[in-house]
């Protein structure tokens, strides 16, 4: 294809680019160049893409035309290549924290958490003019202390909730798999625990969903595919559900998810779509689909994800809960399925930002036996309190980038950085963010090379076992070449230091999570899934610097769409300070905690005990 080439952008060196509000650089909007495609027009599609003698043409053209060309293959620029994003531990003197020590149980990291938490007095004050508010797991934990309900209770109502929800006319799609025998098994053995007044940690007895990207047992790790279980088997707990299973907490099974995490709507052919409670003929994101949903309609307080493109992000703001995605390494990664492995990273979904920080506090730490170097690095757990919060905190905001929208999205995530401002005194720098658009395309690049190698350890013998929709990805993964990779990774080590910059002058970066609410389900994308690129730029537009850079980030539900559909606010943090972004978080969520609404699925499991 040499004969067309088309001429590359000519980088300026990181030194001579300007971040500030008044800089030259170009805001470029995102160049999708395709239709949406369903039914019988995607399956000609991909035909065409896995033809050998039309495909090498159809990609050319495909990828020259969204600017992949322009702005990646045929670029120059001077930055080495960063081929994963793994920070050296900096201790950023988080204000009003406690800081664990190593060596800690998860149990102990657990209960350093709650003591983090604001008082029962605090929390029902400011809650008093709440119109909706969900279960947390402090509730859970003091109705089960209480013996007014038991785990064993609570696990018959969500085993029949599941039941209800997966069955016409629902057909919510919140799991893949859930066993209600091996649910009894730990409810009972949770129940038992609390009667003798011995329970493990605040998490005992807890419903917790698993992203079926994660290992669970007794389930197999399907990857939302029909196959991956007879070539992987499941034989151990991932790390993260581990620790969760070591603090009592209650695996009640493996969640939908976008197959093999390559699309953003969540409609899988093979399992259904996960539906949004909040209109269950509205998409619930993707790839962590499935997690979001369950929480957002109260089945489970929280749930595990796998963030490698805004996947928990993205879906937790449709949904109208907590997303929180820390640093990269923070998380063990052992028994997650290898997917994306320098850009995915386990997540939590969760009701509240306090359940957020109690799951986080419960899976995060190095594994001591993989640092050779003996060295790990600190976590804080941020003391969080209605009364008052950190002070003196800076949010770095991008106008053009964070305006690039729909209006209902703008207004509303402006509205609510206004009141953060204005309650807590917080101050905006305006900065600018270069080359968002090449990110957004040096990420997918990264992504869809590493998902790609990842599928060719099976060979193409399961091509054919794939949704169309995915097979469309993988064809256009396998196409990006090593010097379009290595040109990714230059990208990638530009915009590190172009952040590092930004994080030299504020505590975090503010967004919108998503250019755009969920969209409809149409009937037609079922059965084959669904190409719709351009709302799929849209839904990533915020998400990408979180995973391409290994940085925290965290959403939190602002507000609503004129259907009532939620909008999600994001902060994006230095490496290793997730107290701040939680304490943030926390703040948000407090101003908005009066404007709450019920999702239309909700299920209420505590009810009257």
């Amino acid at each position: 294809m040499a004969l067309f080439k088309t001429r590359g952008v000519v980088y300026k060196p990181v030194k001579d680019v300007n971040l500030a509000s008044d800089s030259t650089e170009v805001y470029l909007q995102a160049n999708v160049k395709a239709p949406r495609m369903t039914g019988i027009l995607v399956k000609v599609f991909t035909w065409f893409l896995e033809s050998r003698i039309f495909g090498t043409l159809l990609l050319y053209i495909l990828k020259g035309n969204n600017l992949i060309h322009t702005l990646i293959t045929n670029a120059e620029l001077e930055e080495s290549p960063l081929y994963v994003p793994a920070h050296h531990f900096e201790d950023h003197k988080e204000q009003e924290v406690k800081s664990l020590d190593s060596g800690l149980t998860p149990q102990e990291q657990v209960q350093l958490a709650i003591e983090c938490l604001p008082t029962s007095s605090e929390k029902a004050q400011n809650e008093a003019n709440t119109s909706f508010s969900r279960w947390t797991i402090m509730d859970y934990y003091k109705a089960y202390s209480s013996e007014a309900i038991t785990p064993r209770a609570v696990a018959e109502r969500f085993i029949a909730a599941v039941d209800e929800s997966s069955k016409a006319p629902l057909s919510m799609g919140f799991f893949i798999n859930y066993n209600p025998e091996d649910i009894r098994r730990q409810a009972d053995e949770s129940t038992l625990r609390y009667q003798k007044g011995e329970p493990i940690s605040v998490l005992d007895g807890i419903p917790v969903a698993v992203k079926d990207e994660i290992d669970c047992l007794p389930y197999p790790t399907t990857g939302g595919t029909k196959w991956l279980q007879k070539e992987r088997s499941c034989i151990d707990d991932a790390c993260c559900v581990k620790r969760l299973r070591l603090c009592g907490a209650i695996l009640v099974g493996k969640t939908n998810m976008h197959e093999l995490g390559v699309g953003t709507s969540g409609i899988n052919p093979h399992y259904g779509a996960a539906r949004n409670p909040y209109d269950a003929n509205k998409i619930a994101g993707g790839s962590s689909s499935g997690s979001a949903a369950v929480v957002s309609a109260g089945l489970c307080p929280v749930a595990l994800g796998v963030d490698g493109g805004g996947s928990v992000r993205m879906p937790a703001a449709l949904c109208g809960v907590v997303g929180l995605k820390p640093t990269f390494d923070r998380v063990p990664h052992s028994g997650v399925l290898p997917l994306n492995w320098t850009v995915g990273m386990v997540g939590i979904l969760a009701g509240t930002v306090e359940d957020a920080l109690i799951t986080y506090a419960a899976i995060s730490g190095e594994i001591p036996s993989e640092q050779p170097s003996g060295i790990l690095t600190k976590i804080n757990l941020p003391l969080l309190s209605f009364s008052k919060s950190i002070r003196d905190i800076k949010l770095a905001k991008y106008d053009k980038w964070f305006d690039d929208c729909s209006d209902e999205v703008r207004l509303c995530c402006t509205q609510a950085l206004t009141e953060l401002q204005d309650y807590y005194g917080w101050k905006t720098i305006d900065v600018t963010l270069p080359d968002i658009e090449a990110m957004r395309l040096a990420h997918y690049l990264t992504i869809g090379s590493e998902c790609s190698t990842w599928f060719d350890s099976f060979g193409e013998k399961h091509v054919a076992e794939l949704g169309w929709d995915a097979r469309v990805a993988l064809s256009v993964y396998g196409s990006f070449s090593s010097k379009e990779y290595i040109k990714a990774q230059k990208l990638r080590n530009r915009q590190a230091k172009f952040h590092k910059k930004i994080f030299a002058k504020a505590d975090v970066i503010v967004s919108p999570t998503t250019g755009v609410t969920a969209y409809s389900i149409q009937d037609d994308a079922l059965k084959t899934g669904e190409l719709d690129y351009i709302n799929g730029a849209a839904l990533v537009r915020y998400s990408i610097s979180g995973n391409f850079l290994g940085l925290p980030a965290v959403t939190v539900a602002v507000g609503y769409d004129k259907l009532g559909l939620p909008i999600g606010l994001q902060f994006i943090g230095r490496p290793w300070a997730e107290a701040t972004l939680i304490h943030l978080a926390f703040s948000m969520q407090t101003i908005c905690l009066s404007k709450y609404r019920k999702p239309k699925i909700f299920y209420d499991l505590l009810r009257k005990y």
